[in-house]
């Protein structure tokens, strides 16, 4: 007879981790390169309503993932800890500097009482590797993990990201530092469609959108402008809708992610807290995705996604007509060749959502970033073909529009602020008076976090319920 391995009266278990130096894809790993383990859960949905990671992420993770802690490991690789039972865990190695150096791409879970053990990182299939005995880890109690705090156990983009981007990164990565203008009227007054803030820049030689980069929080059909550009320019590598598994060291997380090196002084004298650096690489770690709440799934987006079909598009409406029109009539010449313009704020230009190609130019023409929601004058598809001195990026030849007066020009612009009237209306997660769809809150009932008298239409502290709802799972005995 085999003993029973679990103890239903424990909340815990014990993991065993003999050598993380032991695996597939370690060459280059040093011996006590590795100091500590991040735990990470992987967050259960509630709900979902289609196929893809909208609006979680473009192109990656379908889930979020909690910050758990850190656990050390001692110089002879071995690591010993006590995780909560019956939960989805999984690891990435740090090294001293917390980095990156390897990621674990499966999930474990340890039972109720239970001590088991693993023999090191991804360890190889068709191998059997010799008992070490007398493993450091083991000469002491098993770890906690320890609090990441004041990085929060969910990140949230435009919650805890934005902000720091906004802190000191912004003065350069704005649009322009002057608002699009007409000609001169006749009382030699200049005439503004839109006052935006204007910022200056840090540095006269970088200027505002130094570099073609965006960082600033203005929503767009789906998601903000910055959250779209980090994610396009590969500032972030998080692995994406890859099958691809057990990558080398140092390919995947903060280590391989081009956005810390510009964030620890290097880019501009840009040189983050200690907090503000350890936010971002967490945020990295955990899958560098947009929300921080399942309550944003199938909400405030224009042309998102149910049951892997596009809903709330603006095909129908007729500033948009209008606008597609012009930008067949005025753009087609020079971009019918690669396809590089979508027609409204609907429009996919047909990139493919859920595992598009990082190489495609389209990327950088994407409805997710050519139309602004928040600032309508300032998108993109206005500002690159008006001329510079009516206050545009005069990116496109032959000076398309040569003021803001151009008929074609103002049907853009209507179909924008169509655009960011509709958004007020609908409301993405993070704007005031957001309210999460029926069925979200159908399912925080089903599942006792909210009273069965809840309304289905009402604003709710979604981070609030969504984490009780999470801890409503958790087994205790």
């Amino acid at each position: 007879m085999i003993p029973a391995r679990t103890d239903l009266r424990h909340a815990t278990g014990t993991l065993v981790l003999a050598d993380v130096n032991i695996g597939r894809n370690m060459e280059g790993v040093k011996p006590g390169e590795i100091k500590k383990l991040l735990i990470l859960e992987s967050l259960p949905k509630p709900i979902n309503y289609t196929g893809g990671m909208d609006p979680l992420t473009y192109g990656g993770s379908f889930t979020m993932e909690r910050l758990v802690g850190t656990v050390p490991v001692e110089p002879d690789g071995s690591a010993y800890m006590e995780l909560p039972a019956l939960r989805s865990f999984f690891f990435v190695a740090l090294d001293e500097n917390n980095l990156s150096v390897k990621r674990m791409q499966s999930f474990l879970t340890v039972q109720p009482g239970e001590t088991t053990s693993c023999i090191g990182c991804h360890e190889q299939r068709t191998t059997a590797v010799m008992p070490t005995g007398n493993l450091l880890a083991l000469r002491r109690p098993p770890s906690k993990p320890q609090s990441l705090a004041p990085v929060p156990e969910v990140v949230d983009f435009p919650r805890d990201i934005q902000p720091i981007l906004n802190k000191h990164c912004v003065s350069c990565h704005d649009y322009q530092s002057v608002p699009p203008v007409s000609p001169p009227a006749e009382s030699g007054r200049v005439s503004v469609v839109e006052n935006p803030p204007v910022r200056t820049p840090a540095a006269p030689s970088t200027g505002p959108r130094a570099g073609g980069i965006i960082l600033t929080g203005d929503r767009g059909p789906m998601f903000s402008h910055s959250y779209y550009t980090l994610t396009i320019t590969r500032q972030f590598v998080d692995g994406r809708n890859d099958t691809r598994s057990s990558l080398a060291p140092r390919t995947i997380g903060s280590s391989a992610s081009p956005i810390m090196k510009k964030i620890s002084g290097e880019h501009y004298g840009a040189r983050l807290s200690a907090d503000e650096i350890a936010m971002v690489r967490c945020w990295i770690e955990t899958g560098a995705t947009y929300i921080g709440t399942y309550a944003a799934l199938g909400t405030g987006m224009i042309g998102g996604y149910d049951q892997n079909n596009q809903i709330e598009t603006d095909n129908a409406w007729p500033a948009s007509k209008a606008a597609a029109d012009a930008i067949t009539r005025r753009c087609a010449t020079c971009h019918q060749k690669d396809r590089c313009l979508p027609k409204n704020l609907s429009d996919e230009n047909g990139l493919s959502f859920w595992r598009p190609s990082w190489s495609d130019p389209r990327l950088q023409r994407s409805r997710h970033n050519m139309f602004n929601l928040s600032r309508p004058v300032l998108s993109l598809a206005l500002l690159a073909p008006l001329a510079k001195e009516s206050g545009g990026l005069g990116l496109c030849t032959g000076k398309v529009f040569a003021d803001i007066a151009d008929a074609d020009y103002q049907k853009i612009l209507a179909m924008c602020a169509a655009g960011k009237e509709r958004l007020d209306q609908i409301k993405r997660f993070d704007m005031p008076g957001f309210r999460p769809r029926a069925e979200w809150v159908r399912e925080m009932k089903r599942y006792g976090v909210l009273d069965t008298n809840a309304a289905l239409d009402a604003e709710y502290d979604v981070y609030a319920i969504e984490k009780k709802y999470w801890e409503s799972l958790w087994y205790r005995p």
